[in-house]
């Protein structure tokens, strides 16, 4: 790994595949990201929630044969440890698997590096999602959300 100093912010996700169906459509998208220099996978794990709520890691093998992951494999710096694949565990619904990502935003670490040598220090983070924002711009606009109505 990098010097930590010269790194981009580190974001991780969490992405449930409802009935461990998992279709592979996006993985050639992360690819993409990663060679285009946007991002760097530090950790990609497997997940899946057993129906008594027990929480166990996947080999790629064991994910079947619908999608080729093998160009992942080895995505791992040794960040995600069992506590942390049992806190991706605690998000997902029984039955259900999921993908754990951790990645370096690359695009992110120039600026990373300038505020750091100024003194500067990232003190809050998050995201908004999506749902939120377009929940905010329907009521800015008096547009009521779906399901909702604009009168409070």
């Amino acid at each position: 790994m990098n010097d930590v100093e010269d790194m981009g912010p580190v974001d991780y996700l969490v992405v449930e595949f409802p009935g461990n169906r998992m279709t592979g459509e996006g993985f050639p998208l992360l690819v993409d990201l990663v060679d285009r220099g946007i991002i760097r996978i530090l950790d990609l794990a497997f997940v899946r929630k057993e129906a008594d709520g027990s929480v166990a890691a996947l080999e790629l093998r064991d994910l079947g044969g619908e999608t080729d992951l093998t160009v992942f494999e080895g995505a791992s710096s040794g960040l995600l440890d069992q506590d942390d694949i049992d806190e991706a565990g605690k998000a997902l619904e029984a039955g259900n698997s999921a993908a754990v990502l951790v990645y370096e935003n690359l695009w992110a670490a120039p600026l990373a590096r300038a505020l750091r040598r100024s003194g500067a220090q990232l003190v809050a983070s998050g995201r908004v999602p999506v749902q939120a924002l377009l929940a905010s711009l329907d009521a800015v606009d008096g547009t009521p959300p779906p399901g909702g109505s604009a009168a409070a």
